[in-house]
């Protein structure tokens, strides 16, 4: 797999792109979400570079394939998970993946385990839940 640096477009960009893929469909719900959401401008990350990024982690994961099948384990979840350490983007991210997981009106197992794995990677992390 590929790395990117910590918070930078393209790192928040791969787990929007991995919430769309993990279930091994891309709905046209989904990418209109993301376009529609303006998450991309707040994480700085173009139409086409987000484009990319998800080429990107299509190619990764299917170099990673056994006998044709694409599996994401939870460690792999975690290192990208890790590469947003920010707790504003966090949050904003979050909030997008559900976005994005529900634009097509069903919550797959695979990107249930994508959501879950963020809330208690990040929910765990000081600064992720701000006080009231």
């Amino acid at each position: 797999m590929r790395s990117y640096p910590k918070n930078s477009p393209r790192a928040a960009g791969r787990l929007l792109a991995l919430t769309m893929i993990v279930d091994g469909n891309v709905a046209l719900s989904e990418l209109k979400a993301v376009y529609r959401s303006r998450i991309l401008e707040h994480i700085a990350l173009e139409d086409d570079e987000f484009d990319a990024v998800l080429h990107e982690l299509c190619n990764d994961l299917l170099a990673t394939a056994h006998h044709g099948n694409v599996h994401v384990d939870t460690a792999t979840i975690d290192a990208f998970l890790d590469d947003v350490d920010a707790p504003e983007l966090r949050r904003n991210l979050l909030g997008a993946m559900w976005r994005l997981a529900d634009a097509d009106g069903w919550l797959a197992d695979a990107e249930a385990v994508v959501l879950n794995r963020a809330a208690i990677r990040w929910g765990a992390e000081s600064g992720f839940v701000t006080a009231h």
